[in-house]
């Protein structure tokens, strides 16, 4: 056990100086100090600190505007080991693009391995103005964007129209995709590039969006223009967005100004919203959806069914489906996607439902053989579908000592340490990050014991989670506070395991996780659900510091799981999606007839919410022999979910479902 007393030490190896003045240089960078942080560089840099480089890059970030090329450069190939050295880079290719220093930045580009929309588009600037103009046509690409995107690509649109290679097909075609996505100021900018701008084209965008019904029923934006036709195809989309029949009977009075291809946009768009409230009507819109005309003979329908439905809407094709358990349909909405679509989990899981439906046995064990490998929601649905023989056999591994103090003396993970130590846990998950990133099955394992024998549980689940094909189960799905849980578990009468599941979902089990909007401790929960929570269970004295108490935390979080499960009645999985989205929600998706519980969490409108129940219910269904609990196949923890007519109605739902909802 030598050796591990050696990784055990070296938590404590730098603790004793460093930190103080560390700190007080971040501090220093945060103020924009350079004078101070200067100092402080010097101070860690005597004494060896082992995050002094981290301070020397906030130093060169503060001085980067004036520091010539040769001693940027240095630094970045001095610390190229480190992660942040790209993110320096980054910064460094902006300057140079500033300063239109074309071919140092050309030098340097080439080194840059992150993702920046600025550095993009200045790459592809630098290319056409050292003479390479076909990389013009590629930038496209960049364009194609349905988001806002850094100031400085606008100089890149610029040469890229005045080229001809920005055509009006392509300013129209990106102006759809930023009205589809709401990105109204986005659309602005983008129409400004027509031709046939106006400023008053603004205040009509507004006017769609904000005002359709309005807009369609007095008829006051003109089809006599092709912006005119994206508007009053805006209008329809709002509309579809709240009600379908208003906007069907407002596209019915307008039908005729349309070309083919536009109506068949607006009924995809009409499906695909009433397929995420679970309309019946939703499958005959998304046929019509397909009623296209080939534009020419070298055209195919198939092609042309793809580009008025996109990913999102196929993905709600073959879901709205399966709420019906037309598995014909569900394999030709299937059919339609693109190859990388087709071949997410999902829906080779879906396929392989729908054949084995149709009697098509070979083929469907086919692809429940393949998945049964995989270690996801999808892979465990599928095991259970495909006798043992079938299934890949699963290896498991315990690391030795030896592996995790090969982990423990590397200076990467020293870092690390030193990082968690100062609470700098963004820079330690980057540091983790840049460390593993080429790590084999088994280094992941090593790495991930190291995390865990640390209390970094979150870095030990995603670790050990990347595994391929050698695993260890103990690692993914670790049992800290197990006393709390077992105990919190009992007295609200609710599964272990399911506790488990929805804590690991929520916080990856560390207890200062705070979620982007306000959700606080290892449960997740928000501030004012926390503290309605209290009033209801009766806990003394409640004050919000309470909700970063694990005992307390834990006590709250299993007491409102007990609740929504009741409110459910004992359905685990309409009690997880109302943990997440609110138990009127989780209601509202019932069907008029009994629902397969895999079918209700598939067709969850909110991606979020049915990313994160097939997640917690998945992570149950590892956790329960990992606690010695009664095992039960995935399928059938899933369970039926009954009609919405046959659910016991209840009155008693919590007044601020909305704000735990994280969607």
């Amino acid at each position: 056990m030598a050796l591990a007393a050696v990784w055990i030490s070296t938590s404590t190896a730098y603790a004793a100086s460093g930190d103080a003045e560390f700190l007080q240089a971040r501090v220093a960078y945060d103020k924009k100090n350079a004078i101070a942080l200067s100092e402080y560089v010097q101070q860690l840099q005597s004494q060896n600190y082992i995050l002094a480089p981290y301070a020397d890059y906030w130093l060169m970030l503060l001085n980067l505007e004036e520091a010539d090329n040769q001693t940027v450069t240095d630094f970045i190939n001095h610390y190229g080991d480190y992660p942040f050295a790209d993110r320096l880079r980054g910064e460094y290719l902006k300057k140079l693009a500033k300063l239109q220093d074309w071919e140092n930045f050309a030098a340097e580009v080439s080194h840059y391995q992150l993702e920046d929309s600025a550095v993009a588009c200045y790459a592809a600037e630098s290319s056409a103005v050292l003479g390479d103009a076909s990389v013009l046509e590629g930038a496209k690409s960049l364009w194609m964007q349905p988001k806002e995107q850094a100031a400085n690509c606008a100089n890149l649109y610029d040469r890229m129209q005045t080229a001809g290679v920005l055509s009006e097909d392509d300013i129209f075609e990106r102006l759809r995709l930023a009205l589809e996505d709401s990105r109204i100021a986005l659309a602005k900018s983008i129409i400004k590039r027509s031709k046939t701008f106006v400023p008053s084209q603004n205040s009509l965008i507004d006017k769609a969006y904000s005002k359709p019904g309005m807009v369609l029923d007095k008829k006051s934006i003109s089809f006599k223009t092709r912006l005119g036709h994206e508007l009053n195809l805006l209008a329809l989309s709002r509309l579809a967005k709240i009600n379908s029949q208003q906007a069907l009977s407002a596209f019915n009075k307008v039908a005729d100004s349309f070309q083919p291809e536009d109506r068949n946009y607006f009924y995809g768009r009409l499906a695909w919203y009433a397929a995420q409230r679970h309309e019946p009507e939703a499958l005959q819109w998304f046929k019509r959806a397909e009623n296209i005309e080939p534009k020419n003979e070298t055209t195919s329908k198939e092609t042309q069914t793809k580009e008025v439905l996109g990913k999102e809407q196929l993905a709600w094709y073959a879901r709205a489906a399966l709420r019906e358990k037309n598995w014909d349909t569900v394999l030709t909405a299937i059919s339609k996607m693109s190859p990388e679509q087709a071949a997410e989990g999902a829906w080779r899981y879906w396929k392989a439902r729908a054949l084995k439906a149709k009697n098509q046995t070979l083929e469907a064990n086919t692809l429940f053989a393949k998945l049964s490998t995989e270690r996801h929601f999808y892979g465990w649905l599928a095991q259970e579908e495909v006798d043992g023989a079938m299934s890949a056999p699963l290896y498991t591994y315990k690391v030795t000592d030896e592996e995790v103090a090969e982990i423990a003396n590397n200076v990467a993970f020293k870092r690390v340490e030193a990082l968690q130590r100062v609470d700098l846990r963004w820079e330690a998950k980057s540091e983790w990050a840049h460390a593993t990133k080429d790590f084999d099955d088994k280094q992941f394992l090593a790495a991930a014991e190291f995390a865990q024998r640390n209390k970094w549980y979150d870095l030990a689940i995603i670790t050990a989670d990347k595994t391929t094909e050698t695993h260890d189960f103990a690692l993914r799905y670790p049992t800290p506070y197990h006393d709390l849980i077992k105990s919190a578990s009992a007295e609200n009468d609710v599964d272990e395991a399911w506790v488990y599941g929805i804590t690991r979902q929520e916080s990856r089990f560390m207890h200062y996780a705070k979620s982007g909007v306000g959700a606080a401790g290892l449960m997740q929960l928000m501030p004012a659900t926390a503290k309605w929570i209290a009033g209801r269970a009766g806990v003394d004295n409640y004050h919000h510091g309470m909700i970063h108490e694990l005992d307390t935390n834990i006590a709250l979080g299993t007491y409102y799981m007990g609740y929504t499960k009741d409110l459910m009645n004992g359905q685990e999985v309409m009690a997880t999606a109302a943990y997440n989205a609110g138990p009127s929600r989780a209601k509202k998706w019932m069907a008029a007839t009994p629902l397969e519980g895999a079918i209700y969490a598939e067709t969850i409108p909110f991606s979020e919410t049915r990313l994160y129940v097939q997640k917690v219910m998945a992570n149950a269904h590892l956790y329960a022999p990992r606690l010695g609990l009664k095992s039960m196949p995935l399928k059938q923890r899933l369970g039926v979910i009954p009609s919405k007519f046959g659910m016991m109605s209840t009155s008693q739902e919590p007044l601020l479902e909305a704000e735990q909802a994280s969607e």
